[in-house]
């Protein structure tokens, strides 16, 4: 998911960091509404750990692997705004320091992961929550569910940005079966460690987890 210099044509490039840009700026005012003194060391433990597992890759298929996007995680965690505030400080480490992803495409991979699949990871989280019954046990289901519905999904967020300015000569068709078919896979994987974790914390600090206490507070002005 991480895009390397050169695959995208510099049009594309400028298009999506600008693109990129405007978003995280917008995430800036949007995270004040939803990290407190209780939440923000919270985000900064989420971001960490968003961090440690990227850099661990599990196999897939055909010697294809992938690893976590952590954008639904981030999401139902500390709230979407805080989320995609988080994964760009991960996307701006692994390509400054570690090489992960290049320079010039950093504005591109920014939009797939911190915006893309965080919003449409917490996009699915609301949907299916809607639909399960109110309590502690649904939100690990709708936070696995929205976890792998993201990665597909920013798959596919590639798959445009190529079909705008790839640089490469494979057909558009081709990168989007090979794309979003093998990221089917990985959103299995990324569901499955969403799900855990979302499990893990709210079963110990169901107060921290954004996903939760949204949900009460909706609850809660219904029944006023």
């Amino acid at each position: 998911m991480h895009i390397p210099d050169g695959f995208l044509d510099v049009q594309t490039s400028v298009i999506f960091t600008g693109l990129s840009a405007a978003g995280v700026a917008v995430a800036l005012k949007g995270a004040r509404s939803q990290l407190d003194e209780k939440t923000a060391p919270l985000a900064g433990l989420t971001a960490v750990f968003i961090f440690a597992v990227q850099m661990l890759n599990f196999p897939v298929a055909a010697g294809t692997s992938g690893h976590l996007l952590g954008g639904a995680l981030a999401a139902v965690l500390v709230g979407p705004w805080a989320a995609t505030l988080a994964l760009t400080i991960v996307l701006l480490v692994q390509a400054f320091l570690f090489a992960d992803g290049g320079l010039t495409a950093l504005g591109a991979s920014t939009f797939n992961m911190s915006i893309v699949g965080v919003w449409v990871g917490y996009g699915a989280f609301l949907l299916v929550r809607k639909i399960l019954p109110k309590n502690k046990a649904s939100i690990p289901i709708a936070a696995a569910i929205g976890g792998f519905v993201s990665v597909p999904m920013a798959a596919f967020s590639f798959t445009l940005q190529y079909a705008m300015g790839a640089t490469a000569t494979f057909s558009t068709s081709t990168v989007l079966g090979a794309m979003v078919g093998t990221h089917v896979l990985i959103g299995i994987g990324e569901g499955l460690i969403t799900g855990l974790t979302v499990s893990a914390v709210i079963a110990s600090r169901s107060d921290l987890v954004y996903g939760w206490k949204n949900n009460n507070q909706s609850l809660e002005i219904r029944n006023a």
